[in-house]
């Protein structure tokens, strides 16, 4: 790969990832109690909020740091179209179809971590070399 192509990898996976990671942050504090709320309110159990942040913020990290991303990509991928289905299925509500299609381009981009991997700036790559 050259730098370019590195680079690009990165800057993908530092985008990708830095919306789970925010967005899990951001429940530890004031958003927990809205966040369990909404999920209620869309039949989902608040007690299963813990997971849903632990999910945001470590499958993100995992992501941003290149340390096992193909599987944290996968995990993601599947947590988005997962939170697409369960919370975004409304389609006549404008704002709830662009979260829907949001969530499938967010999965599509994982899916591509997926498929080729962290690139060469990558705990991945780091761990490979060594051996």
């Amino acid at each position: 790969m050259n730098l370019a192509s590195n680079t690009s990898s990165l800057a993908g996976r530092v985008l990708l990832s830095a919306i789970f990671i925010s967005a899990g942050v951001s429940k530890l504090g004031a958003g927990y109690a809205g966040t369990q709320g909404y999920m209620e309110s869309m039949g989902i159990s608040g007690a299963l909020l813990p997971l849903v942040i632990v999910t945001e913020i470590m499958a993100g990290l995992a992501v941003l740091l290149g340390f096992k991303t193909r599987v944290a990509a996968l995990v993601l991928a599947g947590f988005s179209l997962l939170a697409a289905v369960l919370f975004h299925f409304d389609f006549s509500d404008q704002m709830q179809s662009i979260l829907f299609m949001k969530n499938l381009a967010i999965a599509g981009g994982l899916l591509t971590l997926v498929a080729h991997g962290s690139g060469a700036f990558a705990i991945d790559n780091l761990r490979v070399n060594r051996n």
